[in-house]
């Protein structure tokens, strides 16, 4: 699942991933991150998702990380602005009022460059990569976002029936991933709708992380 793959995957248009409105989990849950307008929100390998644009009307900051060149121009042509772009090291900034999304490797991207995040919103992150991958998906996310809130969503099948992305990640993985750093909560399973179900057959679900205090207790949220 290296950098290649995911570039072919863009020009070839192989994006069944991307949800032309947004996520059912995101309207349903963004409360349970108990953000208050202005708070900023951080969207990890975000695509051209609509999501994006449905949390800006939420009075939201948002930030996100994109490999894909075309996808980052994609949503800022949807908005109908043009954003300033500016170089940081290997990663490229577009930026416009409220929203702001880095272009290249996420695993380039360094917490002095998104600054202070109040939540993270993960759809299409954790579920895109394998498992051999994902230890160092955490460390990245844990450097970038320390102790914040996530509202997280993943799918649980049997893998079997196809070889992914998306990947299933049963709730004993996700333990296995943040039990360490989050108090886990299940808010949603329902059963996988859309193109993906002609593939597989299982469990979409939505997750609340919360992080835990120095003596195991969830952090509260101001």
């Amino acid at each position: 699942m290296e950098k290649a793959f995911w570039q072919h995957r863009w020009q070839e248009g192989k994006i069944g991933f991307h949800e032309g409105v947004p996520n059912r989990h995101l309207s349903d849950h963004l409360d349970a991150l108990g953000l208050a307008q202005g708070r900023h929100i951080f969207v990890p390998l975000c695509g051209k998702a609509v999501d994006i644009d449905w949390l800006l009307t939420k009075g939201l900051r948002v930030s996100g990380a994109e490999l894909n060149f075309d996808a980052v121009e994609a949503v800022f042509d949807r908005l109908g602005v043009t954003p300033e772009t500016t170089q940081s090291g290997a990663l490229t900034r577009y930026s416009r009022d409220n929203l702001t999304i880095w272009a290249g490797d996420f695993f380039k991207l360094k917490a002095e460059d998104v600054g202070f995040i109040d939540a993270v919103y993960d759809r299409g992150a954790l579920v895109a990569l394998p498992p051999h991958m994902r230890a160092a998906y955490t460390s990245q996310m844990r450097v970038l976002c320390r102790d914040v809130p996530r509202l997280l969503v993943t799918y649980d099948y049997d893998q079997s029936q196809m070889d992914g992305p998306p990947f299933s990640v049963p709730e004993d993985r996700i333990h296995d991933l943040f039990d360490d750093q989050f108090v886990i909560e299940r808010l949603a399973s329902v059963p996988i709708t859309g193109p993906l179900a002609e593939r597989c057959s299982g469990e979409e679900q939505a997750w609340l992380l919360q992080p835990l205090g120095s003596r195991g207790r969830p952090l509260k949220q101001g």
